[in-house]
């Protein structure tokens, strides 16, 4: 994995040099810029290279293929030895033994239909000399990230927002990323902190001509939200599929030419990949996070985990004063305002795994295909109390929303929605951001309305189909993405492999979740490995202490950045229900910690662009 930056507009090679370097930790290995000159202007293409595969210099970007084509590319292409042996049938030669290659003579041979071809996580742009235009992709589900800047003849793209804002002129902060960004925690696609600056959706190619400053934005895949492609087979028949199709996609992402680990956090979704892939190899290094707060501490589990599987296994224990250090540098990696407080976490993990590994393995997506969250139990108990009529709802919403339980408050807030599908999206926002933030006029689902308010599925593969579309994109592949790049790790998921997606979205509900055992087919494969004694326990998410650090530790940092005058800055709020919250919070009365890290966050990226 890498860092892509390419632009018509002439900066100079300066003004290049210090946008490759502020995203220089996605590629440490190689930094190359290239020009080209055109009848029209100059296109100039950048990379940070990390090194995977083909090590050699042969395979530095930007890179030329033959007939005048050149790529920067980001990600990875598992099933580039089988396009490869394809193309070479027809007639392509390769001088590499990489999958940037590959790509480059797919375009040649399939035009824009080439995308349709790969299996990977991946965004990239190609310079067609002869066609006189750009043509990029962004892979299926948003693993690689791709942002980029157009007006008429003038286009800029990078994978980090931070290369096309330095020396930028025409860009201000957007109103209604800031409004998302309450609502969701992150900026979900297709805009960004910037009006100017807009993100590629997943699963999106474009062709942008040159001559002209014409740009057009193609969907070349989709998850099938209408359910008109349903698995058939017993449920016996979609374990032995689907064990199959995840030790392929195992398998796959197993080949690089360095080191490669797998994180482990003794969970379902890890614990399988880890399984499946100490079948195939020996030894396998797996590497978990521990933090010095017992309540947060999963990393036992993962340690069992690892012992049954024989792996060479890595506990990362993490403290205050690393993860302060981080805390107050996160806006630097992940360039947007991003809340999911377990980045924090997974920076930690990247950095230190790293000294190992180059090349990690994940559990990642495994929730959002196989109904592994709790609030798909939670959706399962509103959808009893959806059965009651409507009038009669009051009787019960009003009782719950009088006891002191943040959990009956939310389940009585959200079960004042009208349907099940606002029922979600106020579970998913959260019922209290109004107290302290004007709430957003625009519509906040648009423009993934149509993967939730219809009729085509049950309740529940309809807000995995969401999730999917939304958290997943928007927030866990941001997470990983900008956690492992930070410290020039590369992650990989085979959950995340469109064909397990793809599979997994076929099956029948019951076979993912029945009578509250969810993910049930994941573990039913999984104790085929490893005892189902050892996972029998709650789920527990990639938590860390912020609570309790924001009391303590953290307390000064908290009252500075979120002052009277600090929080002045941050548009839209309710300045005298915030500092109730924090006061709150440091009194031990409520825990607050969540809409404390959320300002923090905002304060600390808008701190860092003025």
């Amino acid at each position: 994995m890498c860092g892509i930056y390419g632009t018509t507009l002439n900066y100079g090679q300066k003004v290049f040099d210090k946008k490759l370097k502020r995203i220089d930790f996605r590629g440490p290995d190689f930094t190359g810029i290239q020009s080209y000159k055109t009848e029209y202007n100059t296109v100039t293409f950048g990379h940070n290279r990390l090194a995977i595969l083909d090590l050699d210099a042969r395979s530095n970007q930007p890179f030329t293929y033959s007939e005048g084509i050149h790529i920067v590319f980001n990600g990875e292409i598992y099933n580039y030895l089988e396009i490869k042996a394809i193309l070479v049938n027809q007639g392509h030669t390769f001088r590499t033994t990489s999958d940037t290659e590959v790509i480059c003579a797919a375009y040649l041979e399939y035009g824009e239909n080439c995308v349709e071809h790969f299996n990977g996580m991946f965004a990239f742009v190609i310079y067609d000399e002869k066609q006189q235009l750009f043509f990029g992709a962004r892979d299926r589900l948003g693993q690689k990230p791709f942002y980029y800047y157009h007006s008429g003849t003038e286009f800029e793209f990078a994978s980090q927002i931070s290369a096309i804002r330095l020396e930028h002129k025409n860009l201000s902060i957007s109103n209604k990323a800031i409004s998302n960004y309450m609502v969701w925690g992150y900026i979900p696609d297709p805009d960004s902190i910037f009006t100017e600056i807009k993100k590629l959706p997943p699963g999106h190619s474009f062709t942008y001509h040159l001559p002209s400053g014409g740009f057009k934005q193609h969907k070349y895949w989709d998850i099938d939200y209408k359910g008109q492609n349903i698995f058939q087979g017993s449920y016996e028949d979609a374990q032995e599929e689907l064990e199959v199709l995840l030790t392929d996609a195992v398998k796959k992402r197993m080949i690089a030419d360095v080191p490669l680990g797998i994180f482990l956090s003794g969970g379902i979704d890890s614990s399988l990949v880890a399984a499946l892939a100490s079948k195939s190899t020996d030894k396998v290094k797996t590497f978990s996070v521990k933090f010095n707060t017992k309540s947060v501490d999963e990393s036992l589990y993962a340690q069992e985990v690892a012992k049954h599987l024989g792996t060479d296994h890595h506990t990362i224990e993490c403290n205050y004063e690393e993860g302060l250090d981080i805390i107050k540098n996160i806006s630097h990696y992940y360039d947007e305002p991003f809340s999911d407080s377990s980045a924090i976490p997974s920076l930690l993990l990247a950095k230190h795994t790293k000294k190992h590994v180059t090349v990690a393995l994940s559990g990642d997506a495994g929730d959002e295909s196989f109904l592994g969250y709790h609030r798909y139990n939670w959706m399962s108990i509103a959808e009893k109390f959806y059965k009651i009529p409507g009038f009669l709802r009051p009787l019960i919403t009003g009782p719950m929303g009088a006891i002191p339980s943040y959990k009956s408050n939310v389940v009585a807030n959200v079960l004042k929605s009208k349907s099940l599908n606002d029922a979600y999206i106020k579970m998913m926002v959260g019922g209290t951001n109004g107290e302290w933030y004007h709430r957003p006029e625009h519509d906040i689902i648009e423009p993934y309305r149509d993967y939730l308010y219809h009729n085509n599925k049950n309740i529940y593969e309809r807000i995995s189909d969401f999730d999917l579309k939304t958290y997943l994109n928007g927030d866990i592949n941001t997470k990983v993405d900008r956690a492992t790049m930070a410290y020039s790790l590369e992650a990989r998921s085979p959950f995340l492999d469109y064909r397990v997606v793809e599979f997994g979205r076929s099956l029948p509900t019951s076979y993912k979740f029945l009578k509250n055992n969810q993910k049930r087919i994941l573990k039913d494969i999984l104790y085929k490995h490893v005892p189902k004694e050892l996972f029998n326990r709650p789920k527990a998410g990639f938590t860390m202490p912020l609570a309790e650090w924001f009391r303590s530790e953290l307390k000064e940092y908290v009252l500075d950045e979120l002052s009277t005058e600090g929080l002045k800055e941050i548009p839209g709020i309710h300045i005298g229900k915030v500092q109730t919250i924090i006061k709150q919070h440091m009194a031990h009365k409520a825990n607050g910690s969540y809409t404390i890290w959320k300002l923090l966050v905002l304060k600390q990226y808008l701190n860092s662009i003025n």
